[in-house]
Order: structure tokens, then C-alpha cells, then sequence
């Protein structure tokens, strides 16, 4: 991960501080999440590639964020149940955050300003936009939020041939 990403902190949903450098070696994706959107049963998606991926080398990072349509309201303890009862998920998630605006998180600026999306380098469109960063730290694409995690796919075992 460049520099840049690298040594941005992280805060997970139970309080552990870390950075991505936490996580190098591995293929990493990224995702802006939530618990009462439209896209929410791509939880089921992202715990399916983590579970088959994990072994190989890749992590998958949720990101709660309460930005759009206010479709994450929880604190970081209902967040966490809601997602482990409704999706058995058990990949890492983090702190809720803001990824768009004055006070988005450092993470999803450098993200934004790597990856462009549809509205350009300073707007994250929606929740569970996908961010896929390489073993070797480089950021390889970002996916849009009606880009389902299956898709995702033939991407991630590229990088971790």
C-alpha cells in the first residue's frame, strides 16, 4: 500500500487502533457499509469472499458509515451484533465513519483521490462502494455499490495467484 495508506490510522469497531500496514502482504477490500440500505445483503457476499479468500491472502474491511439516507445509526456495538446475527459476519470492521465531506475519514480521501468514481475524486456515491488494494499496497480498482461481491471475483483471484 502506498505510503499514503499505509500508515493511516484505523480504529476497529471495538476500539483496537491500527494501520493497513496491519494488513500487508495481503490483497485487501475495502468497503463503506451499512445496516438498513438497500445494498445491505451484500454483507452476505462479503463474508462468502472472506471466508474463501482469507486462506489465500485476501481481507475484507467494513466501514460503517451513517451518510447516506442516515442508514446506519447504530453505535459501533449495535453495528457489530446486526451484522454478526444477520450475516454471520467475521471479517474485521471498524469504527463508524464519514467518508465523504469535511470530516470524511484519511482512508477514504487517499481512497477517493486514487481512485476517481462516477463523481469524481472527492464523492463516494453510496454505501459498499468496494475499494480492491493489491499484495503490493497499489490500489487496483473501485467498484460501484450496485457492483455485487461475487463480481468481484475473477479481480481478487488475480491478485492472489
Amino acid at each position: 500500500m502506498s505510503e499514503t495508506l499505509l500508515n493511516i490510522p484505523v480504529q476497529t469497531i471495538k476500539g483496537e487502533q491500527k494501520t493497513l500496514a496491519d494488513y500487508a502482504g495481503k490483497a485487501v477490500l475495502v468497503v463503506n457499509t451499512a445496516s438498513k440500505c438497500g445494498f445491505t445483503p451484500q454483507y452476505k457476499g462479503l463474508e462468502e469472499l472472506w471466508q474463501r479468500y482469507k486462506d489465500r491472502g485476501l481481507v475484507v474491511l467494513g466501514f460503517p458509515c451513517n451518510q447516506f439516507g442516515k442508514q446506519e445509526p447504530g453505535n459501533e456495538g449495535a453495528i457489530s451484533e446486526f451484522c454478526e446475527l444477520n450475516y454471520g459476519v467475521s471479517f474485521p470492521l471498524f469504527k463508524k465513519i464519514d467518508v465523504n465531506g469535511g470530516d470524511a475519514h484519511p482512508l477514504f480521501v487517499q481512497l477517493k483521490k486514487q481512485a476517481p468514481g462516477l463523481l469524481g475524486s472527492e464523492r463516494i456515491k453510496w454505501n459498499f462502494t468496494k475499494f480492491l488494494i493489491g499484495r503490493d499496497g497499489k490500489l487496483v480498482k473501485r467498484y460501484a455499490p450496485l457492483t455485487k461481491p461475487e463480481e468481484l471475483k475473477s479481480d481478487i483471484e488475480a491478485l492472489l495467484k
